[in-house]
């Protein structure tokens, strides 16, 4: 055989064989740049989680990935990815790395609903909970997480506010100290009265009062603007004055705790307001749908393109 004939079957093969392979994985270059232009494009990276869309997608948490995707988010939080068997943990950093997806938060510790536990300064409690920070960490790398939501627990009745902040900003440091190294940020929640009475954490001022007195960069505030709305409202002056330190959004209307537009918050100017400060973070779609069934979940996702359209 002559040398350019046999050059241009070896190239040929070479093709075949990329265009078998480009079709064993499901798409070339070529169509996932197509495919992907054809999403909906948000100007936030709102992150659905677990369940928010299982009717369409089904139960599997791949396919519900693959799901969010195809309808144009960028980001996923999983406040339970902890207790998560570490298989199926590497499964869905894969299939987010793939998608091209952001992790949001998930829960670093054991949070105390009921009874005293970072209030009280007792050295037991602190234990445990940077043990659990400790954890949290192996399971930030391993899910490429930036941020771990971290909840103070219950107010110690029998002790002073100062006293209780200050046994709350000790354990606060030692546990920055341990994320420090690795770039994760714990995330403080305050949560709302009236689903969570007698919780250590209510306002916004008070988490920011917090992370100042901690003053690590892994240590920030998680403004979930459904509890905020609750609690104090004023959300876009609250957001601004503690600005500095807000790492993280959430997201639930009000009254509900479901999808945007379903309750009082103009969510259009809030989200428009956070843009325009210059905010790259995750927004948690931390709530339920309004509407049961696979209906429902197409509403979730025309709720989040209407309150989006603020450009």
């Amino acid at each position: 055989m002559k040398r350019r004939t046999f050059v241009q079957n070896s190239i040929m093969a070479t093709l075949g064989a990329s265009v078998t392979t480009a079709g064993a994985l499901g798409f070339t270059e070529e169509n996932r740049i197509k495919k992907n232009s054809g999403k909906h494009k948000f100007n936030l990276k709102y992150a659905p989680h677990d369940g928010m869309f299982k009717h369409n997608a089904g139960g599997d948490i791949i396919s519900q990935l693959e799901y969010m995707a195809d309808q144009g988010f960028t980001a996923f939080e999983d406040n339970g990815m902890s207790g998560r068997p570490v298989n199926v943990q590497e499964a869905i950093a894969k299939t987010m790395q793939d998608l091209g997806m952001e992790m949001g938060v998930f829960v670093a510790h054991k949070i105390y609903w009921t009874e005293p536990n970072l209030t009280s300064g007792d050295q037991g409690k602190r234990e445990e909970f940077l043990a659990d920070i400790k954890k949290s960490v192996d399971v930030a790398k391993r899910v490429n997480a930036k941020w771990v939501t971290v909840v103070p627990g219950y107010k110690d009745f029998r002790k002073e506010p100062g006293y209780q902040t200050a046994h709350v900003v000790e354990s606060l440091k030692q546990a920055a100290g341990i994320l420090e190294p690795h770039g994760i940020v714990m995330v403080l929640e305050p949560l709302n009265y009236m689903n969570h009475p007698g919780l250590f954490l209510e306002k916004s001022a008070q988490a920011f009062e917090i992370c100042k007195a901690v003053n690590s960069p892994s240590c920030k505030i998680l403004y979930d603007i459904y509890h905020q709305q609750i609690t104090e409202g004023n959300l876009i002056p609250n957001i601004e004055a503690s600005w500095d330190e807000i790492a993280y959004f959430q997201v639930g209307d009000n009254p509900g705790r479901n999808e945007p537009t379903t309750g009082e918050i103009n969510y259009k100017n809030v989200f428009k307001y956070i843009y325009d400060k210059g905010f790259q973070g995750v927004v948690g779609m931390e709530h339920g749908n309004s509407r049961p069934n696979g209906e429902g979940e197409l509403a979730v996702i025309e709720a989040y393109k209407t309150v989006d359209d603020f450009l």
